[in-house]
């Protein structure tokens, strides 16, 4: 039997949550990665840093990688902006250095003010952004600018935990102008599809710890994804998903990648059957009772009942075991 890596002519890896978690590399991360032969892509939704920085800081943590693997939704933006726009159109950024550099290398000229007459917009992370160029981007955008916004999380993981991202000052920007921009990052198509082109695949695997990005985006180019649950999205989340936020796989890890994919799949399990009585999913166990059960693998055949009957209230069990596995996940 095979890997779930193996399946696949690149894995396609988010960052954040996924790798590490601000600058601290998640425990095995680096060890999974480093068993298999399929290249990897680092495709990431902030659009903060320059390519060679991102690498830089994969490195440093262990990882194999290097700047020609690496994708910014700040390269996907500039893209958008060049089919958008024609060239040498000033561009208003909202963002980082490393975001106006992306901009000026596909033919446009990055501006800071409404006074330079800018034909678009550009929005990404970062970390200085003020009211002060808020209010500069939605004078533009309210006189017709094109609008790019590299992505719209709204939140960003980090080692202190999660903090506003990109697609809250993204709202902001809605709430003044009454425009929606184009999105270049996950859950939009352009970040996966500049990832897929640049390494060649024609079968990928994305893998993340999102479903409204990472897992989203996958569906959106027709690509099987892993969930790893070791960053944004939890056990309740996934449940809940709504029909393209559904993940191929799901693991605790990415130490998954290097056993047989069927032990990630999201399928029924025998050990478990999970029926719903018209108001609750209903787990009971098929096989001799255990004092300790495997959380990950009953969420996955959890999920196929869950996604099946989305109108369920609560989970409930009569096995204490099961039971238990359900209240962590904060039914």
């Amino acid at each position: 039997m095979t890997d779930l890596r193996d399946g696949y002519d690149a894995l396609l890896l988010d960052l954040d949550g996924t790798l590490y978690r601000g600058k601290l590399g998640i425990p095995g991360t680096r060890e999974a990665l480093a068993s298999g032969s399929q290249p990897l892509y680092y495709v990431t939704n902030n659009a903060s840093r320059r390519p060679s920085v991102v690498a830089e800081h994969l490195i440093e943590l262990g990882f194999d990688a290097d700047e020609s693997r690496v994708v910014t939704s700040a390269q996907s933006a500039a893209r958008l902006l060049a089919e958008n726009v024609v060239p040498d159109s000033a561009v208003l950024v909202v963002g980082t250095e490393a975001l106006a550099e992306e901009v000026g290398r596909v033919g446009l000229n990055p501006v800071r003010s409404f006074a330079d007459s800018p034909a678009a917009v550009v929005q990404g992370h970062s970390p200085t952004t003020d009211w002060a160029i808020l209010a500069e981007a939605t004078l533009a955008i309210r006189s017709g600018a094109v609008w790019v916004a590299a992505n719209v999380d709204s939140t960003l993981p980090t080692d202190r935990g999660l903090v506003l991202g990109n697609g809250s000052m993204v709202a902001a920007l809605r709430a003044a102008t009454s425009h929606a921009p184009l999105v270049a990052g996950k859950p939009a198509a352009p970040l996966l599809e500049d990832a897929m082109r640049l390494s060649g695949s024609i079968r990928p695997l994305v893998v993340g710890d999102r479903l409204d990005t990472d897992i989203e985006g996958a569906n959106a180019v027709g690509v099987d994804s892993l969930l790893v649950l070791t960053g944004v999205s939890t056990p309740l989340d996934v449940l809940r998903a709504a029909e393209g936020q559904r993940p191929t796989y799901l693991a605790a890890g990415l130490d998954a990648l290097n056993a047989p994919a069927e032990n990630s799949r999201i399928c029924e399990d025998s050990r478990w059957s999970v029926e719903f009585d018209g108001t609750d999913l209903v787990i009971e166990s098929t096989a001799v009772p255990s004092e300790s059960v495997d959380s990950t693998a009953l969420l996955r055949t959890t999920a196929v009942g869950a996604w099946k009957f989305p109108e369920f209230d609560r989970i409930t069990s009569t096995s204490p075991a099961v039971s238990a596995v359900v209240s962590e996940w904060g039914n």
